[in-house]
């Protein structure tokens, strides 16, 4: 099978400031499209910077249908997973993580005094579904700045 190449497409930059922020977000967690159907003529992507403050944390989401892959560019991050949010992987600069479709998580910045700043992609648009919140004392750890 050969991809069939169409000649009126081209690569395409987003200049920096040119990013899309009208994406869905999660309790504050700032999620800035690079690549994705809703500014470039991109189908099966999206590519995006999510950037957490200090002690912040999503709220509790998944990403429908989606796998997301994720890089800690800088700081210090947890996600919590599995039945109350019990489970959880800790991450830093430099890290890779793989999300599977509809699991619910959290992601949390675990530095009181430092940003998170993630690059994340995934497949199709940028889904996310929020869900019902869950009080910080049930996230081990966790602490707000």
């Amino acid at each position: 099978m050969t991809a069939e190449l169409r000649w009126d497409e081209r690569p395409q930059v987003t200049k920096s400031g040119e990013e899309d922020t009208h994406t869905m977000q999660s309790g504050g967690a700032i999620r800035v499209s690079g690549v994705g159907p809703q500014h470039t003529p991109a189908t099966r992507i999206w590519f995006g910077q999510v950037s957490n403050t200090p002690g912040y944390r999503s709220l509790p989401h998944h990403h429908g249908e989606a796998e997301t892959g994720g890089y800690v560019l800088r700081g210090k991050a947890r996600i919590y997973f599995g039945d109350g949010f019990r489970d959880f992987l800790d991450m830093s600069q430099g890290d890779w993580v793989w999300v599977p479709p509809y699991m619910p998580h959290v992601e949390a910045n675990m530095s009181t005094t430092e940003d998170l700043v993630w690059l994340t992609t995934r497949t199709p648009d940028n889904i996310v579904v929020n869900l019902e919140d869950v009080d910080d004392d049930t996230l081990e750890g966790y602490r707000r700045a």
